[in-house]
C-alpha cells in the first residue's frame, strides 16, 4: 500500500513538472511612457487629469512637465533636458524663433488628421510642425462693475488718453471703490513674460492689420520708429504708475491675478488664460479693452495661438505621441478637457462646447467681430526678450531708470539686435 502511494506521488509530480515545463510563461504587460513638457502652469492640473485618464485607456503612463509662470521658462528647461539626453516625447514651443532652436528635432506632422481641422497650426516652408494648443487673447482685462461705479465707459478705453483719464479717476476713488491699486501689473524678473513678451507686443502689433509685420521687420533691421517707441514708453509708464508697487516689483503670477480676482484692482494685464484662476473667486462682470499704447484709438485685442506642441522625431513612442495629439483635437474627451476643464478656446473645428470664462468669451467676441491684432513678439528670440528686454522693464518699474533712459536703452537694444 505504501509502495503504491509512493508510485502515485511520483507520477503526479512528473505530470506537474511536465505541464509546468510546457506552459508558456506570460509576457509582462509593456506600458509605454510618454512625456509632455509644456509652458502653461495654469492648465497643469487639468492636463494631468486628462493625461491620466487617456493613459489608462491607452495603456500608457503619461508624464506632464509644466514649466512656466513663476517657475522659470520652458526654453532653458528643454535645453537642460537636451544636454542630459532626456528630451520629452512632446514639447511646446511658442513661435518661429523658438521653432528654429529645435527644428532638427521637430517631426513633420503635415499628414496628421487634425491638421485639416485648424487654421492656426504652426507652418514652416509649407509644412506643419506644430499642434496649436488653443486660441488665446489679451487686452486689458477690466472689472466692469468697478468701472460702472466710477462712471467710466469701457468704450473710451482705446488709446493712451482714454486710459490716462480713467486711471486718474479710479485712483482718486480708491477708498470709495475698495481697491488697493488701479491696475494689477507685474514686472519682476520672473514675470518678464508679462512685460518683455506680452506688453512688448503692443509696440510691435497694436493698431496694425492682422499679420502686418512692418514694425517687426523694421526693428529686426535696426530701424526704430522714435515716435511709436515714445508713445509706447508713455503706456508702460502709465501702467507702472498706477500699479501696486509690491505686486509690480516683486509679485508673482498668483499675487498679480489674485489682486484682480478679489476686486482689489480694477484692471489686470493678463489674458484669458487666467479664467481658471478667477473661477469661484471673482464674482463681478469683466471683459477686455484694447491696449492704450498709442495716441490714436485702436479697436482690437491681441489674438493668436499661444503655443504649439511638437513631436520629438527621435522619440521611441512616435505612434503614441501622434495618437495623443489626434485624440486631443478630435474626441469628445479631448474637447471636454480643452474647453470645460482647462477653460481654453479650442483651435479646432467640430467642437461645439463653449468656454464658460468671461475673458475667454470676450476674446471670442472680439474675434467674431474681426477686431484682432497679431502676436508678433515671437519673431524675436527668447534670449533677446528674456535676457535683454526683461531687465529693462524691471529697472524701469523699480525706478532704477527713468522713461527717457528706458527709451534710450530700448533703442540701443533693438539696434544691437539687428539681423
Amino acid at each position: 500500500m505504501k509502495k503504491s502511494l509512493i508510485v502515485m506521488f511520483i507520477a503526479l509530480l512528473a505530470v506537474a513538472v511536465l505541464f509546468t515545463g510546457c506552459a508558456k510563461k506570460e509576457e509582462p504587460v509593456k506600458i509605454t511612457t510618454l512625456t509632455l513638457a509644456q509652458g502653461k502652469p495654469e492648465i497643469d492640473a487639468a492636463l494631468k487629469a486628462y493625461a491620466a485618464t487617456w493613459g489608462t485607456a491607452n495603456n500608457v503612463t503619461v508624464t506632464i512637465k509644466s514649466i512656466g509662470g513663476t517657475s522659470g521658462g520652458l526654453g532653458p528647461a528643454l535645453k537642460a533636458d537636451f544636454a542630459a539626453g532626456d528630451m520629452p516625447d512632446l514639447f511646446a514651443f511658442d513661435g518661429l524663433e523658438s521653432y528654429k532652436e529645435w527644428e532638427n528635432l521637430v517631426l513633420d506632422v503635415s499628414s496628421e488628421p487634425w491638421v485639416s481641422k485648424t487654421a492656426v497650426a504652426f507652418k514652416y516652408n509649407n509644412k506643419v510642425f506644430g499642434f496649436p494648443v488653443a486660441v488665446e487673447g489679451w487686452g486689458m482685462a477690466y472689472n466692469a462693475d468697478l468701472l460702472a461705479k466710477a462712471g467710466i465707459d469701457p468704450a473710451t478705453l482705446n488709446n493712451y488718453d482714454g486710459y490716462m483719464n480713467a486711471f486718474a479717476k479710479l485712483d482718486s476713488m480708491k477708498k470709495e471703490l475698495g481697491i488697493d491699486s488701479v491696475v494689477s501689473m507685474a514686472a519682476s524678473i520672473e514675470m518678464g513674460w508679462v512685460t518683455a513678451h506680452h506688453n512688448f507686443n503692443s509696440l510691435l502689433a497694436n493698431g496694425l492689420p492682422y499679420g502686418d509685420l512692418s514694425v517687426v521687420d523694421a526693428l529686426l533691421a535696426g530701424n526704430v520708429d522714435a515716435t511709436r517707441l515714445s508713445e509706447y514708453a508713455d503706456w508702460v509708464e502709465l501702467l507702472f504708475k498706477y500699479a501696486d508697487k509690491t505686486v509690480l516689483t516683486t509679485g508673482n503670477y498668483d499675487s498679480q491675478v489674485g489682486a484682480f480676482a478679489t476686486g482689489k484692482a480694477a484692471f489686470l494685464h493678463q489674458g484669458n488664460w487666467v479664467d481658471g484662476n478667477l473661477k469661484g473667486v471673482a464674482t463681478f462682470k469683466m471683459a477686455f479693452a484694447p491696449h492704450g499704447s498709442m495716441k490714436k484709438a485702436t479697436d482690437g485685442i491681441f489674438v493668436a495661438a499661444p503655443s504649439f506642441y511638437a513631436i520629438n522625431k527621435d522619440s521611441k513612442n512616435l505612434a503614441m505621441a501622434k495618437k495623443f495629439l489626434t485624440d486631443l483635437a478630435t474626441t469628445p474627451e479631448g474637447a471636454q478637457y480643452m474647453v470645460k476643464e482647462a477653460g481654453m478656446i479650442p483651435a479646432y473645428s467640430g467642437i461645439s462646447l463653449q468656454p464658460e470664462g468671461q475673458l475667454s468669451q470676450s476674446v471670442q467676441a472680439w474675434s467674431a467681430a474681426g477686431k484682432v491684432y497679431s502676436w508678433s513678439q515671437y519673431y524675436f528670440t527668447g534670449d533677446f526678450r528674456d535676457k535683454t528686454l526683461n531687465p529693462l522693464y524691471n529697472q524701469f518699474a523699480t525706478g532704477k531708470i527713468n522713461k527717457a533712459q528706458f527709451v534710450d536703452l530700448m533703442t540701443k537694444a533693438l539696434i544691437a539686435n539687428k539681423k
